[in-house]
């Protein structure tokens, strides 16, 4: 059984960017979105460049 005190949300669901570290509104709605916590600079310029 999972003890619901022991999980912390907030780590979770952070709104720091994965790729640049930066805080931003959008990376929460990312997350839901696409499933990577990613703001929308890095979600474009990994759209650009690929790679």
């Amino acid at each position: 059984m999972i003890d619901e005190d022991k999980i912390n949300y907030n780590d979770e669901f952070d709104n720091c960017c994965e790729e640049c570290k930066k805080e931003d509104e959008s990376v929460k709605q990312n997350l839901l979105l696409i499933g990577y916590k990613i703001c929308n600079s890095c979600k474009i310029s990994k759209t650009i460049f690929p790679i």
